[in-house]
């Protein structure tokens, strides 16, 4: 251990109806000090979550947001559930401690999906799920974070479009 702070993620938002689990890597310190998932305000997550259940998310106050999604069958979480990240960007993760991944998945019984927001997320993700990967879908989308801008906006809305075949 470094001796710098840990950051700790926040619990599931998940019910018996997510057929879509979205993960993403560690709240950032935006999200950490708004106790909000996405509270970053430049974060694109909310209006490309809302794209792919045709809801205007970014609209709603935060506990309607997370309402809206769970009716829609979509869950959130984190990989790691607490590491040492000075800042907020992915890269500079280290000495995380993982979220029960399999242990929520196999409590969902109409999971389908499980997206990765983000390359960090996907990447730790998919060594977590390795043995649910035959019963479930994997899939990688690019980041939400407003770090992530070589990407445009309507081109990451086309891949989260995606999540819509899980529905």
């Amino acid at each position: 251990m470094t001796g710098e702070a840990r950051k700790r993620g926040f619990p599931p938002v998940v019910d018996a109806g997510v057929r879509v689990l979205v993960l993403g890597s560690l709240p950032g310190d935006a999200s950490l000090a708004a106790a909000q998932y996405y509270g970053h305000p430049r974060n694109g997550f909310w209006r490309l979550i809302g794209a792919a259940v045709e809801r205007d998310l970014a609209a709603q106050p935060y506990d309607e947001r997370l309402a809206t999604l769970l009716a829609a069958g979509v869950g959130l979480w984190d990989v790691h559930a607490e590491a040492v990240r000075p800042g907020s960007l992915d890269a500079a993760i280290k000495d995380a401690a993982d979220n029960d991944l399999t242990g929520l998945i196999d409590g969902l019984p109409r999971l389908r999906a499980v997206a990765f927001n983000g390359g960090a997320a996907a990447k730790a993700g998919a060594r977590l799920l390795a043995s649910r990967a035959q019963r479930l879908a994997l899939v990688p989308l690019p980041s939400s974070s407003p770090a992530h801008a070589a990407m445009a906006f309507e081109a990451k809305r086309e891949a989260w479009m995606t999540l819509r075949d899980y529905l």
